[in-house]
């Protein structure tokens, strides 16, 4: 066979055949979108779960990339979106099952939840006869997620709070591990499996899952949406989906465990730290003043830890959970080092513009 100049030749024993997926057949070095049925609105219009099949030329596992299983959980949506753009599928070994919005009625909606206030995330693998979370959660765990043999879960905080990039696995698993470190954010957490989540469920049936946590509901976080599609494209080249990289690959350090700091008092909040700082035990992170400023109450560390996790909404009562702590068995200062690595290596990067009103620097006239 004479090839065209800069084609390489792919030997035929690993060279990839028709991918069959919900009734469709999908040849090798192609893409393909098929919607996954997923319930009816009150007007007995469908509601569908789009899905985009990249079916690579060569032979090799099945990673799946899904978004917004909380519906308000925007970021992942844009790191399914920009990834899909990026890849080439002739350059690619495998299939890339890409799920930009797995709850779509909560997307609709900009809500966490389905209609019926059930989380998604806690009822796999759902039930045929159950609630509508029970249906929706069967459909795409038995339809879509039992074909893989990766996942990558994509989140951000709830509404009104916001996560440094991390990774979130079941660590004692030395697969999920070497992927989990394979992603390079700069914090993974050991992190239990919660029944009724994606995670545990398409674990017990034998499928490595990451859930990578960054940024905020409702919000596009470019840093967070950078970090996504770089950290997917590194576990990409660790399973041999893609062409490894020459650049050396961050270092990551695992919390040997987390807490949250709460609030004391209701009223209004002032922080005096952000995502990525290094407190200390006794350290001042915020004031929370009543409306007239006669009240004044402080909200200390209990030990020392980096920053991993707080809340946006600058009005609190006592008892909401405002900063998320890791703690970690290298020094806080070496933890210190590698976030502020990371944020500078995503500083340095060329960054999609997004449609959040962020400040851009004017344009040379």
């Amino acid at each position: 066979m004479r090839l065209v100049e800069g084609q390489k030749h792919v030997v035929k024993a690993n060279r990839n055949t028709d991918y069959h997926f919900l009734g469709e057949s999908i040849p090798p070095a192609s893409k393909r979108v098929i919607e996954l049925e997923a319930a009816k609105l009150y007007t007995h219009s469908p509601l569908s779960i789009p899905i985009e099949i990249i079916h690579g030329i060569s032979k090799g596992p099945v990673l799946m990339v899904n978004a917004a299983i909380h519906g308000d959980e925007l970021n992942g949506v844009e790191i399914v979106r920009q990834l899909i753009n990026s890849l080439d599928p002739k350059k690619l070994k495998g299939t890339l099952i890409t799920v930009p919005i797995v709850n779509v009625f909560g997307f609709i909606h900009k809500s966490r939840y389905l209609p019926d206030r059930r989380d998604l995330n806690r009822c796999f693998p759902g039930s045929e006869k159950g609630s509508l979370a029970s249906r929706m959660a069967h459909n795409f765990f038995s339809q879509v997620a039992l074909n893989c043999d990766y996942i990558i879960d994509l989140h951000t905080g709830a509404i009104h709070r916001t996560n440094l990039p991390q990774i979130r696995a079941d660590l004692s698993n030395s697969q999920t591990l070497r992927i989990a470190e394979a992603f390079a954010t700069p914090v993974i957490l050991d992190s239990p499996l919660r029944n009724g989540s994606l995670r545990s469920e398409a674990e017990k049936a034998g499928i490595t899952v990451l859930t990578y946590e960054a940024g905020e509901a409702l919000r596009f976080d470019p840093i967070a949406i950078h970090a996504g599609i770089v950290g997917v494209k590194r576990v990409m080249q660790e399973i041999g989906m893609l062409r490894p990289s020459r650049k050396k690959r961050p270092v990551s350090v695992i919390a040997k465990s987390t807490s949250w700091q709460r609030a004391e008092a209701d009223g209004i909040l002032r922080t005096l730290v952000s995502l990525g700082d290094k407190v200390e035990k006794g350290q001042v992170l915020a004031y929370i003043n009543s409306p007239l400023g006669n009240v004044e109450v402080e909200i200390r560390a209990n030990k020392g830890g980096i920053v991993i996790g707080q809340q946006t909404l600058p009005l609190v009562n006592e008892g909401d959970a405002v900063f998320h702590l890791a703690y970690f068995s290298q020094s806080d200062e070496m933890v210190e080092q590698v976030v502020g690595d990371f944020i500078e290596e995503v500083a340095d990067s060329d960054l999609e513009p997004l449609t959040t009103g962020q400040i851009m620097p004017p344009s040379p006239v």
